[in-house]
């Protein structure tokens, strides 16, 4: 499948609508989520913004094309030096000191004061660790690799996929996710091999992401929510057909969901249901630093801010 980017699934004439919809629509934004305080950042740039992560309201991270990466230091975002221009898909960190960015053909490192080159990436699109000295890194052609805090290293498949995320509880409980030939994969790691999971979707599924070994969610194409109780993956309904490309959360009852044509879903801990928006772009990545302190990144350079009043 080679590089495969959630992004690029609507097309390249879909993107120009969605960003020129997304900015004529934007304004309108203050009648999204919870409490109407969806607000747009300044964000310095125009180009597309993949994802976002932080350690503070005053630390968060956002990276994306042509290796461009912006810190937001709780008053402005101000654009860093990757050292790359690279696409940079995804972003993780143990710290304000200890940051990774994985994309195509690029591993970045932050040590809190410059970003470097760690390795050439081949492809990468997911990143994740349960500490500085184990992090794991996912992209097409059966990539997973894995960095003992020292070097980087390829983790052998048997079988072809293509992964675009990782999340895990700890280093023995480790979730990979993505497609192959007949649908949506989910492999898990044990400490010690990797062993692909039942689950029944056809589409991509993009994402996945926990608050603990029993409480996992995956999603992907079609609305597609896959639910992880500790034992067994079962579907949720998530109320839509648009597909979903990044979920975080502050707990088990308070989970967000975003996806193509502005879909933002939240998570109660009973249901989903969909929050208000005016426009129809395309929401790329989502973090938090609380329930009341949230970011969204999207297409041309957008960011859109949730604080609770």
């Amino acid at each position: 499948m080679g590089i495969l980017k959630k992004r690029g699934t609507i097309g390249l004439v879909g993107l120009m609508v969605l960003i020129i919809t997304f900015s004529l629509c934007l304004p309108m934004m203050a009648s999204c989520g919870k409490g109407n305080s969806w607000s747009r950042m300044h964000s310095g740039t125009t180009q597309e913004l993949w994802d976002v992560w932080g350690t503070s309201p005053s630390d968060v991270f956002a990276v994306g094309r042509d290796g461009v990466i912006l810190h937001y230091d709780g008053s402005a975002w101000t654009s860093m030096n990757s050292g790359t221009t690279k696409w940079l898909e995804e972003i993780w960190g143990t710290s304000s000191s200890d940051v990774f960015a994985v994309g195509a053909g690029a591993i970045v490192h932050y040590d809190g004061i410059t970003w470097s080159t760690m390795d050439s990436g081949k492809g990468l699109r997911g990143v994740w660790g349960s500490s500085a000295s184990d992090v794991f890194a996912v992209g097409g052609n059966s990539l997973i690799m894995h960095y003992d805090g020292t070097t980087w290293s390829s983790m052998a498949l048997a079988t072809e996929y293509n992964f675009n995320g990782v999340w895990g509880s700890s280093s023995s409980d480790v979730f990979a996710v993505g497609i192959d030939q007949y649908g949506g994969i989910i492999l898990h790691y044990d400490g010690t091999s990797w062993t692909r999971m039942e689950i029944s979707t056809p589409g991509i599924v993009w994402t996945i992401w926990g608050t603990s070994a029993a409480n996992v969610f995956a999603i992907g194409d079609a609305g597609t929510i896959l639910h992880y109780n500790g034992t067994n993956w079962e579907s949720m309904e998530s109320g839509t057909q648009d597909n979903l490309w990044d979920i975080w959360g502050s707990s088990a009852s308070d989970v967000y969901a975003v996806g193509i044509y502005n879909t933002i879903l939240h998570y109660n801990g009973i249901s989903w249901s969909q929050m208000h928006s005016s426009t129809t772009a395309g929401l790329y990545g989502i973090w938090g630093s609380s329930s009341s302190d949230i970011f969204i990144v999207g297409p041309e350079g957008a960011i859109l801010h949730y604080r609770s009043k």
